[in-house]
């Protein structure tokens, strides 16, 4: 026997995962801001910074709650943002390392770039959050 969810119920819960959506914003938001401010670089506090790996994890405990919902598209938007930026950085750390360090001295260029990607991305994907609109309207 299946219970029938009544409209306060569903509501609740959107507002549950819409909140869930919020912090994991939040986190990778405070992952960025110890990256401006702290002697870490953006692209390091965001990559390695437990505030961002606790939201990736959260991404990936809470995804199936969001599946088949509007906020399916934030939770894809956030763990591709994750993913892709530590692609882009190992690709830029291998090609350092391919050209015995002399890579260096250029390859501060692409990683500031991924740097200002992931404060686009958040930004964009918090501003959509707030409006209520899925990611890839």
């Amino acid at each position: 026997m299946t219970r029938q969810l009544s409209r306060g119920d569903v509501e609740q819960r959107a507002y549950a995962l819409v909140t869930w959506t919020k912090v994991i914003y939040a986190l990778h938001t405070f992952s960025l801001v110890t990256g401006i401010v702290g002697t870490a670089t953006i692209v390091g506090a965001f990559l390695t910074g437990w505030p961002s790996i606790i939201a990736v994890i959260l991404n990936y405990v809470k995804r199936s709650e969001v599946q088949g919902t509007w906020l399916e598209s934030h939770f894809r938007w956030q763990i591709r943002t994750f993913w892709f930026g530590l692609l882009w950085i190992c690709v830029c750390f291998s090609f350092v390392v391919a050209t015995f360090g002399l890579g260096l001295i250029i390859a501060w260029i692409p990683m500031g770039l991924v740097g200002l990607w992931f404060v686009y991305r958040i930004i964009r994907g918090w501003v959509a959050l707030s409006d209520g609109r899925s990611m890839y309207e």
